[in-house]
């Protein structure tokens, strides 16, 4: 557990039990566990390959009581007046099966929703039926039919909020509201001078995409009040950027939009409601600090200021404790969902120099070289006491180059040249464990373990499952799920499937430093009398639940992985866990046709090219039909490697 930090990033929710598993505990109760591997292999039995995503009910549920939990509690301690309700964004996550299980659990909470898009207006529409007072606020860029819709919805009875982003949205919703004779809820986005922290801070600011000026906050409630709409404008809202690792960033902000929040409430606005966006971060890297991928502040402190900034502001200026909104998104889904993914095979650099071989190859050359001769004794050299480990690596370095500029010149054999790349892979891995074992890398030592780390296959697309560490290097724990009772004696990169050079993962958590640039994982074994294949070794990359599967994209056509979803099972004598629902990942054909090809129209193509090569005589009829049985079975099989 020391090795990948689980309990530090797992913030109660992942362990390893004695069999050396990953385990999922939703409740945070070590009593009640789901074995991570014993739920991949009832899924292999069910014919469920990987890669895989699994949601966790049980965990998403405890995760949204968790922030209901905290705003009560900060809401108590404060005696604080208004109420509190968690918004969640559908952006973060759209897939359907979430954001009903969202939706369920949150109408138990008094919890939301948020669009910030046509499509996503409409769809939470429909997620909504039977629920009047769940609130639904929209943020986003708005045009007249968006506008209207929102109108309408009010009429039919919906708590739905739409967020001013521009003075356009006003005068539109103006219009709209009279011509229906709706007095709908307003809402206002400002543009605070505090920012956020990390990657999204520019979302936030004065320079921020979104949001009106002091000055034109108050030339709205000026047209609201000269068409006798004051009144509707009843919440606030603001956002300083996402994952905000510094609670300091979350305060000073809150204390702004609280002291712009009385001043239109003084000056006739009929606020009741302050929406203080998203931004609460969870602990990817477990350094509990406020670095990119992390957060120096748990849910209670984050609530507890919040209510506590909002609280003291309005009781200074002698107004009435608002409703709080939070747009929590990424707090309340990442830990819900995890994916599993297999490894295919490894490359790996050889750290035995084998030097006997390399000497009896010598003897066959007319000369021996002379960079050879210098990387031998760069490597016996290392077992010297007292030995310069920078100065020898340097050796190395030149022997090294000066060997490769012979062999470009036709002065070095093949046979050479691959001793000299064994010798030097050698002397690096020999000067590594030597300053390794001294402690900290001297700078010149710096990327030897990137440099000589295997290269771990897996069957994944970086860009569908971990678009954010591609684009933005956006940490995610990963580690193995089974095989955690060993000591893992490899180090490693992660190389995905598809033939895009940056399909690799080669940034991982480490407490002790930004990130490290290779991953502890354990040998692969082999098994097989013929061609020998790797035995199952699963790695899981945790934390996934917000943004990964909605960002990602089809780089070589590999489409949406398989989800299901994983619940408790308290049945006695049936396992601890329940599959409740497999929602199949893309097939060949799904994703054909969102590049419009017509799978029909390929098929035909191939018949006739299959045909045409019977008539030729290069392939028999049964080789064709065995090629066509391979084509249309393929359109219908999952993207990824079976």
């Amino acid at each position: 557990m020391r090795t990948y930090g689980v309990r530090d990033w797992g913030a109660g929710y992942f362990g390893i039990n004695e069999a050396g598993h990953m385990v999922v505990m939703p409740e945070k109760d070590a009593r009640r566990q789901i074995d991570l591997y014993e739920v991949l292999e009832g899924l292999r039995d069910r014919e469920i390959s990987t890669p895989v995503i699994i949601r966790f009910r049980d965990l998403l549920k405890h995760r949204l009581t968790e922030i209901r939990d905290a705003f009560d509690s900060a809401i108590r301690d404060h005696a604080y007046q208004g109420a509190y309700a968690c918004i969640y964004p559908v952006k973060v996550n759209q897939q359907r099966q979430l954001c009903e299980e969202v939706r369920d659990i949150g109408s138990q909470l008094g919890f939301g929703l948020e669009a910030g898009s046509k499509p996503e207006l409409l769809a939470v529409l429909g997620l909504t039926e039977n629920l009047p007072t769940m609130p639904i606020v929209c943020n986003g860029f708005k045009d007249s039919e968006f506008i209207e819709t929102v109108i309408l919805a009010t009429k039919l009875g919906r708590h739905i909020i739409p967020v001013v982003e521009r003075f356009s949205d006003l005068e539109l919703l103006v219009k709209h509201a009279k011509r229906y004779n709706v007095r709908p809820r307003i809402g206002v986005r400002a543009k605070p001078s505090a920012r956020g922290s990390g990657r999204w801070e520019s979302s936030g600011g004065m320079r921020s995409k979104f949001g009106l000026t002091v000055i034109e906050l108050l030339h709205a409630l000026e047209f609201l009040k000269q068409h006798g709409m004051a009144d509707c404008l009843t919440m606030i809202h603001f956002h300083i950027g996402s994952q905000i690792g510094d609670i300091r960033h979350i305060k000073s902000a809150v204390n702004e939009l609280a002291h712009i929040y009385c001043e239109l409430k003084k000056l006739g606005a009929g606020l009741d409601t302050i929406d203080v966006g998203g931004g609460m971060g969870i602990d990817y890297d477990g350094s509990q600090s406020d670095s990119p991928s992390s957060v120096n502040y748990g849910v209670p402190e984050y609530a507890a200021d919040i209510v506590y900034r909002v609280k003291s502001v309005c009781d200074a200026a002698g107004l009435p404790h608002p409703r709080i909104l939070s747009e929590s998104g990424r707090a309340m889904v990442a830990h819900s969902s995890l994916l599993i993914m297999d490894v295919l095979g490894k490359t790996h650099f050889p750290t035995d120099p084998d030097l006997d071989n390399v000497r009896a190859l010598m003897q066959t050359e007319n000369e021996r070289p002379q960079p050879i001769l210098e990387l031998i004794d760069a490597y016996e050299a290392l077992s010297q006491p007292r030995v310069n480990i920078v100065e020898v690596y340097h050796d190395a370095v030149q022997a090294r180059d000066e060997a490769m500029s012979l062999f470009n010149l036709g002065y070095l054999s093949l046979s050479m040249r691959s001793a000299t790349e064994r010798l030097f892979w050698a002397v690096g891995r020999k000067a590594l464990t030597l300053a390794q074992a001294k402690g900290e890398l001297p700078d010149d030592l710096i990327d030897l373990p990137q440099i000589l780390s295997d290269i771990y296959y897996v069957n994944f697309s970086l860009f569908q499952s971990l678009p954010d560490h591609w684009a933005i290097d956006q940490l995610f724990p990963i580690c193995p799920i089974h095989r955690l009772h060993e000591e893992p004696g490899r180090r490693a990169i992660l190389a995905d499937i598809t033939c895009d050079s940056d399909g690799q993962v080669d940034k991982f958590i480490d407490k002790k430093s930004s990130h490290k640039p290779v991953l502890e994982l354990h040998d692969l074994k082999y098994t097989g009398n013929g061609e020998l294949k790797p035995e199952p070794y699963y790695l899981g990359v945790f934390l996934l639940g917000a943004y990964q599967e909605v960002l990602g994209d089809l780089h070589n056509l590999y489409g949406d992985t398989h989800v299901v979803h994983v619940s408790f099972d308290d049945s006695p004598g049936v396992g601890d866990w329940d599959l409740d629902e497999v929602i199949e990942g893309d097939t060949v054909k799904e994703v054909l046709s969102y590049v419009q090809y017509d799978s029909e129209d390929l098929v035909r193509s191939m018949r006739r090219d299959v045909e045409r090569a019977v008539k030729g005589g290069t392939l028999s009829v049964p080789e064709a039909q065995n090629l066509l049985k391979f084509y249309d079975s393929g359109m219908e099989g999952y993207t990824y490697l079976e």
